[in-house]
C-alpha cells in the first residue's frame, strides 16, 4: 500500500509534463507541415518528436518515413552518424 506523500503532487507533475509534450507536438507538426522553410536538421527534431509521441500510427509512420527521405538527400551523413555511434572520431 502506497501513502500519497503530502509534498508530491504527481498529478499536477503529469499535467505539466503531457502539456509540456502536447506543445512540442504542435511545434513539430507545424515544421513538418512547413518543410520547404526550415532546416533539416530542425526537420529531424519535428519528426524524431512526432515518431516518439505522434498520436496515430500513421503520423507515426509519416514522420519515419520523412527521416528516411531526409538521410537519403544528405547521404554523408548516416555513414557519420554510424561511426559516432560506435566510437570513432
Amino acid at each position: 500500500m502506497s501513502i500519497p506523500l503530502p509534498f508530491r503532487k504527481s498529478r499536477g507533475r503529469d499535467q505539466v509534463r503531457q502539456d509540456w509534450i502536447e506543445e512540442r507536438l504542435r511545434e513539430a507538426r507545424i515544421v513538418v507541415a512547413n518543410v520547404v522553410n526550415h532546416s533539416d536538421h530542425l526537420i529531424r527534431l519535428a519528426c524524431n518528436v512526432l515518431v516518439q509521441h505522434g498520436e496515430t500510427p500513421e503520423e507515426r509512420e509519416d514522420a519515419r518515413i520523412l527521416l528516411v527521405v531526409l538521410d537519403a538527400r544528405s547521404p554523408g551523413r548516416a555513414g557519420r552518424d554510424t561511426h559516432d555511434r560506435e566510437g570513432g572520431e
